[in-house]
């Protein structure tokens, strides 16, 4: 059995200075993937274990997938907007990746306030005329969430896969449903699962794998 390929760093050009990233190359690259992590103000990186899962998870479907580090973590410069210059940081890498591999499908995951991100990027991909082809969110940040912080997530299309905890203990699983309630926008909901999905990372990489995998 083949060890698992290591993760590239690299430093890449922001509108406010460098961003740092990690990123995990399929054998043959279908598309690009990004994928963003928790948030930074509260331990937040990209070698976080969920972000680190869907990464992998999305390497397994043939995406390059590119783990950035938000600004003021690690090597990224630039100070912490709550979501907004973090926005126009993810479409710059996102820019940069196609300047590497080309045109191809984009999908994007992310965790938490992650999560929270890849919505307001996912409607600036749609608005641009180039949609994310596949979108996955995992313990999104919604409405109130603890430590008193409120986000006003953005719509997903139908078929973005959002995964969120029974038992999440940040972000409450009924402001997830009231958000997507409007939207008609089914869940998927595990049991027994907190914010980190601690003993449960192994059901992200299954779910993404029945939806996503090649039949």
């Amino acid at each position: 059995m083949s060890r698992p390929q290591a993760s590239e760093s690299v430093l890449l050009r922001g509108p406010d200075g460098a961003i740092e990233a990690l990123i995990d190359v399929p054998g043959t690259v279908r598309g690009i993937a990004l994928v963003c992590h928790p948030h930074p103000l509260f331990g937040g990186a990209n070698t976080n274990k969920i972000a680190h899962t869907l990464a992998r998870s999305l390497r397994e479907l043939g995406y390059a997938a590119i783990r950035p580090n938000f600004r003021g973590v690690g090597k990224s410069e630039g100070a912490h907007d709550h979501g907004g210059a973090e926005t126009e940081d993810m479409l710059s890498v996102i820019a940069w990746a196609q300047s590497r591999w080309g045109s191809l499908p984009i999908a994007l995951g992310g965790f938490s306030f992650g999560a929270f991100v890849q919505t307001r990027v996912a409607k600036r991909l749609a608005d641009s005329m180039t949609p994310a082809e596949r979108i996955v969110l995992v313990g999104t940040a919604t409405g109130e969430v603890r430590g008193a912080r409120s986000y006003t997530t953005e719509a997903v299309p139908k078929d973005a896969l959002v995964i969120h905890g029974a038992e999440d203990e940040n972000v409450a699983l009924a402001n997830v449903l009231d958000w997507a309630r409007p939207q008609e926008l089914p869940i998927v909901v595990v049991p027994g699962a907190d914010h980190f999905f601690h003993g449960k990372l192994h059901l992200i990489r299954d779910i993404i794998a029945r939806a996503w995998a090649p039949r």
